[in-house]
């Protein structure tokens, strides 16, 4: 077989082949416009005890997170000298909710209609300062292991009062109720009525 005979069987076979798709893609598209189904007045969408136990799985859901740094001294008034302890401590503050602390009847769904009530939007971990980033800024004379640990408590207080604000609580109940509408729009939910605990 020579060289033109081969071209010619080549594109013969490459038009064979879309001929083939282009039948193949109008069977397809006939088979989907048949089995299209009108949708009647019964919009009802089912949330079975599976979804919610996934929903509840998720635990603690974190809505925003609040880094900050705080410096703490004391000062150790002396006859001939003072001592002083400046320390530097890092956190991150995360806020959100706990879901294993929903109540009876916290998902009620109704046609195309869901409401949800969820915990309080608080602080997911009381232990938030990063006490390996803890850094001694400037020390003299002796210190104990009791007034190191006076001076965390005191930046721990500091950050509490800094982050867990009205406005950082409301910021953070927006980012939750946007994060929340999206896993119930993605179940098919058209109305989400969404409230928290008080």
């Amino acid at each position: 077989m020579g060289i033109k005979n081969k071209i010619i069987l080549a594109i013969t076979s490459l038009g064979v082949g879309i001929i083939l798709l282009v039948i193949l893609i109008g069977w397809i598209y006939r088979g989907i416009q048949s089995s299209h189904v009108e949708v009647g007045a019964d919009q009802q969408i089912d949330i079975t005890p599976q979804q919610i136990q996934s929903i509840k799985a998720i635990g603690e859901w974190e809505f925003m997170s609040i880094s900050d740094e705080e410096m703490v001294d004391t000062i150790r008034r002396g006859i001939l000298s003072d001592d002083q302890l400046v320390r530097i401590y890092y956190g991150t503050m995360r806020l959100g909710i706990n879901l294993k602390q929903v109540e009876t009847g916290w998902i009620v769904p109704r046609g195309d209609t869901i409401s949800v009530t969820l915990p309080k939007i608080g602080l997911l971990d009381r232990d938030f300062i990063d006490e390996a980033r803890t850094k001694s800024f400037y020390e003299s004379g002796s210190w104990t292991a009791e007034d190191r640990e006076a001076l965390l408590h005191r930046a721990y207080r500091r950050m509490l009062q800094r982050g867990l604000t009205p406005q950082n609580i409301e910021s953070a109940k927006q980012n939750g109720d946007a994060q929340v509408r999206q896993v119930l729009q993605g179940m098919g939910f058209k109305q989400i009525k969404i409230q928290y605990k008080d």
